[in-house]
């Protein structure tokens, strides 16, 4: 029995969805053909089930590195081996809107948690297969996306470095969100397979509540059909070796 976690390790599928937001752990599960609630626990929200004949879990972690690190870790313990952040960001560039989607390919180390497991010149980055079932997904789902470089922190009403923000947002960051550095690095560390997609909440100078949530809620729900079926085609690869 994990710390945390507290179930059965037979529930626990090896293809996980970790997002940050319990609720929308929920709304994957529901997307399930069937499913049903493993645990919660310490603020970790499981459910399993199947999705195209495919057994899957979601896992609602909460936020930061901290809580998504000890998740990682208690997960795959019981078996879990591939997982896939399904988040919302924040975003730098002109023209980003809310509901905009971003597969991230890498990650700025500007929290604390990975410099646990590997040292900060070591670069955060997804498992190029998941990379790549996402960016598939997308296109066989006709959903656009947007595919770069964001930043992950852990602080977040910290002060901001406008002269850093300003240096890399004309470098082409995309997205600022607070747990993809430390589930590249962890699964990096531990020979996990990992991957990240965001839906944007708005550009910096849109400010709420006039900010968009229509939209927002309809990329969050295009953006867990690429999860799905990014996840699905792993599976199917999987399947054939």
């Amino acid at each position: 029995m994990e710390w945390h976690i507290k179930c059965d390790a037979k529930e626990i599928s090896r293809y996980v969805f970790c997002p940050g937001d319990q609720q929308r752990a929920k709304k994957i599960a529901e997307h399930f053909d069937s499913s049903s609630l493993v645990t919660e626990s310490r603020g970790y929200l499981v459910f399993s089930g199947k999705y195209k004949g495919v057994h899957m879990t979601v896992c609602g972690t909460g936020m930061g590195g901290p809580a998504v690190a000890i998740g990682l870790e208690e997960l795959a313990h019981m078996g879990a081996d591939t997982f896939i952040r399904v988040g919302s960001c924040g975003v730098f560039q002109e023209g980003q809107k809310p509901g905009d989607i971003i597969v991230a390919s890498g990650t700025v180390r500007a929290g604390g948690t990975c410099n646990a497991y590997l040292p900060p010149i070591y670069p955060a980055v997804p498992t190029f297969a998941v990379l790549r079932a996402l960016i598939e997904a997308s296109e066989e789902l006709n959903i656009p996306v947007t595919v770069g470089v964001g930043v992950a922190g852990d602080a977040f009403y910290a002060p901001p470095d406008n002269a850093e923000s300003e240096q890399m947002k004309a470098a082409g960051l995309v997205s600022i969100e607070m747990e993809s550095d430390t589930l590249f690095i962890v699964g990096l560390l531990r020979h996990w397979r990992t991957g990240a997609l965001f839906t944007s909440d708005g550009t910096p100078s849109v400010t709420k509540p006039d900010w968009g949530e229509k939209d927002f809620r309809r990329g969050e729900l295009d953006s867990i059909k690429v999860a799905l079926h990014a996840m699905w085609k792993i599976a199917q690869e999987d399947r054939k070796k």
